[in-house]
């Protein structure tokens, strides 16, 4: 199969310009970073509160350096396969990678994981909410690039932002949902999760992105597993360009949160001994010294950035192109994956870990993931209650072409995921705060 199909757009791109001598992937990367979605990460909480130092990373700033890391892994794939022709055919070019790197979190709502849990919870009955899957449906239908099919982007660029290629109907198992008590917002994050997924509303979209698979191919490519009693179903899948992308993420979640963490005194020395006390041979297996690192990483901050950028360099260099293990795959873009090796990736998910126990779980950042949750619901009953009066105009639009009341909850939905965390906040108060709000307010 010609690789030119998965250059295709969903809607036929007009005539370009003349001379414009850009390829499409180059064309996919210039609407993405003129996008007002992609604007608004600098101001979505990655995982540090935003205005906690002068030193936090936001969502984009954190999308930016998992592009520059997921086209150092490109280039290291390249020449590590260089003599392998059909992996070097398969390949995306360096435009497309870092558009695809940039792109992943643009559907994450406001405050991190307590915003999406909090969208989750108000979409139950109406197809749920996930940040992925948001990511698809700005990209492929809200974006003002197009009237109606956002970007409009390439076919193969669509693949590469599909993580999880199934729906949300096909996904989800409500005894994995934990009770909603009468006050909802008090509800537990850690119970009210969503599977990942893209929204049901999104299955044209995901249709025309899997068209050039076979029949066998796409029922094997998104084929959801159960994980257990109690708990969603997942895919097991994924294309090429996602598997460079997703190792792109890891790398950049667990070392650059953990240098913030560090610097800002949230992972201690003493933090790091102890949680490789008995597992320092996980250095040695990847060619690291445990003492040399651990006295960079706690040394003055030009030794820090050192230490990371030789677990960066590290963790790269240990990536290559595998079979998938899609059964029956021939279409080389889900055929193949990208993986770490076995060593490697047993440290990084250790530093992973560190983070998550460190800074993801400690109380102040849970705090902030609540206090995001209850706003996020509760700007959403507001404007449940009354849409017509309290949305604004662009919204009150789409609610009114809604055509059933899905597609109502759906738009309330997406106007608050766009939101950034301080438009969020400020449109709270202009709801809720009495000493708050005028008409000549811009949020």
């Amino acid at each position: 199969m010609t690789m030119k199909i998965w250059e295709e757009r969903y809607i036929a791109s007009a005539p370009y310009s003349e001379n414009d001598v850009r390829n499409e992937w180059e064309r996919d990367y210039a609407r993405l970073i003129h996008s007002a979605a992609f604007r608004r990460l600098q101001s979505k909480t990655q995982v540090l509160g935003l205005g906690e130092s002068d030193f936090y990373r936001t969502r984009l700033t954190h999308s930016m350096e998992v592009a520059q890391i997921g086209t150092g892994i490109l280039r290291w794939l390249k020449s590590k396969h260089a003599v392998d022709t059909e992996i070097m055919a398969a390949l995306p070019r360096s435009a497309l990678m870092n558009t695809i790197c940039l792109a992943h979190d643009i559907g994450h709502p406001p405050f991190g994981h307590g915003g999406e849990v909090a969208l989750n919870v108000c979409m139950r009955d109406h197809g749920g909410f996930e940040g992925n899957g948001q990511t698809l449906r700005i990209l492929s239908k809200l974006d003002k690039y197009t009237e109606k099919n956002g970007m409009n982007p390439t076919r193969r660029m669509l693949l590469g932002i599909l993580k999880y290629p199934a729906a949300y109907s096909q996904t989800v198992q409500l005894d994995a949902y934990g009770k909603v008590p009468e006050q909802r917002w008090l509800c537990k994050a850690k119970e009210q999760h969503p599977p990942k997924c893209y929204l049901d509303d999104e299955k044209e979209i995901v249709d025309f992105i899997l068209k050039p698979l076979t029949p066998a191919e796409k029922a094997a490519f998104t084929e959801a597993f159960p994980k257990g009693e109690g708990k969603h179903r997942k895919t097991r899948y994924k294309g090429l360009d996602t598997s460079i992308m997703e190792l792109a993420d890891d790398i950049s979640y667990s070392l650059h949160d953990l240098e913030d963490a560090i610097a800002l005194g949230m992972v201690t020395q003493a933090d790091w001994n102890e949680h490789f006390e008995s597992t320092q041979a996980l250095f040695t297996d990847c060619g690291r010294n445990y003492d040399e690192t651990t006295q960079e990483l706690f040394g003055r901050s030009h030794m820090r950035k050192k230490a990371i950028g030789g677990l960066v360099h590290k963790f790269i260099t240990s990536t290559y192109v595998t079979d998938s293990g899609v059964p029956g795959a021939e279409t080389s873009l889900i055929k193949l994956n990208a993986e770490m090796d076995e060593a490697t990736e047993q440290l990084m998910e250790s530093i992973k870990n560190l983070v998550l126990v460190k800074v993801i779980k400690s109380p102040n950042v849970q705090q902030l993931e609540f206090k995001g949750q209850k706003l996020v619901m509760e700007l959403f009953d507001a404007l449940k209650s009354d849409p017509e009066r309290l949305l604004p105009a662009d919204g009150q639009k789409r609610y009114k072409l809604a055509k059933n009341e899905v597609e109502q909850m759906r738009a309330i939905c997406d106007f608050i995921a766009g939101m950034t965390d301080e438009y969020a906040t400020r449109f709270y108060e202009k709801l809720y705060y009495p000493h708050k709000g005028s008409i000549f307010d811009r949020l």
